[in-house]
């Protein structure tokens, strides 16, 4: 069997939070070419089906939509429990729900850090930990979480401390959960993008007017396109990366370098 086959994900069942839109929504539709059966988690319910019907559409694969808050437990089970329901296990997780808010420190309240902190991290948090009970007692699986390059550098000129403190979190998060369960054959990694031009970047009244100047400053001279993590997201979620655990792969474009 050559490499290309063994990329393939036939078979596996993958849940992707935040999966009804932009990045989540790429990735999906990427493991849903490698043969992957899907959950669609998210808050919009809505437009979680609409995806889901595309996959299955689409691709020929089975996929379900699951509408969940990432930052309540209880919510969380609920899904685990639907999922496995539905598929009987879970092999791979990509917890990838995230929000930024851009405001000053000295002005941000209490509850507009908390929410970023809640999903951000918390919200990794929660869905890693239920993703790893089950893959523990399975014998092995792979998580993956989505960081950004904004655990590492300070995101200039938009304000945005409580998203870079949770990013840089969730790196530390899946290094501490991959050594953890290094020994029990699940494996946790997580992508630190930089820039995507997803729908939302790129019509967003406060951040399309700074492209020009995240453009002018990346040594690319563009963002990413959402479909640039396809493939670091199928490696991971494969057997060909049995190897690959608490790693951070930043996909920038050199951002970081400079």
């Amino acid at each position: 069997m050559g490499i290309i086959e063994k990329m393939r994900l036939d078979g596996k069942k993958i849940f992707v939070t935040g999966g009804a839109r932009g990045i989540g929504k790429s990735v999906a539709i990427a493991f849903a070419e490698a043969g992957a059966d899907l959950a669609i988690v998210d808050l919009d319910i809505a437009e979680a089906e609409k995806t889901a019907a595309e996959l299955e559409q689409n691709h020929g694969i089975k996929a379900i939509a699951i509408q969940t808050d990432v930052t309540k437990p209880e919510d969380v089970e609920a899904m685990i429990e639907k999922i496995l329901h539905v598929f009987g296990r879970l092999d791979v997780a990509f917890c990838n729900a995230g929000i930024c808010l851009n405001i000053p420190a000295e002005e941000m309240t209490y509850e507009q850090w908390k929410k970023v902190i809640d999903i951000n991290l918390t919200g990794v948090f929660l869905t890693a930990q239920a993703a790893g009970k089950v893959m523990l007692k399975q014998g092995g699986g792979s998580i993956i979480n989505t960081a950004s390059m904004s655990g590492h550098i300070v995101n200039v000129p938009q304000p945005q401390s409580s998203y870079n403190a949770s990013k840089a979190g969730v790196i530390q998060l899946t290094k501490s959960l991959a050594v953890e369960w290094a020994t029990r054959n699940v494996r946790v990694n997580c992508i630190s993008p930089g820039y995507i031009g997803t729908e939302l970047t790129l019509n967003s009244p406060s951040l399309k007017p700074l492209i020009a100047q995240w453009n002018e400053m990346a040594p690319l001279g563009r963002m990413g396109r959402p479909e640039e993590l396809q493939s670091i997201c199928v490696y991971l979620a494969g057997d060909t990366s049995s190897f690959t655990t608490g790693a951070d792969f930043v996909v920038d474009g050199a951002f970081t370098c400079i």
